[in-house]
């Protein structure tokens, strides 16, 4: 895939489309480490675990709090 930058204000984006997103598990709110060997950049999404593991338990807490609401609420 090739792409080109686009204008973004002052500066130049690359926009990234969202099934190349999902393949890499990222999302709007995904941080990305930048490197560089000089020639070649480097994307690489940052993987909190603690991050999924804290947004997995306060869900389940939710579930297990409103198992009837949130069943209305899926009908």
């Amino acid at each position: 895939m090739i792409k080109s930058l686009t204008k973004h204000g002052n500066s130049l984006a690359l926009v990234i489309e969202k099934p190349v997103l999902e393949l890499l598990g990222a999302d709007a709110d995904t941080q990305f480490e930048i490197s560089t060997d000089g020639e070649v950049l480097i994307l690489t999404p940052v993987k909190d675990p603690g991050r999924h593991q804290a947004f997995k338990a306060a869900l389940d807490k939710v579930n297990a709090r409103y198992p009837k609401a949130l069943k209305k609420l899926a009908e």
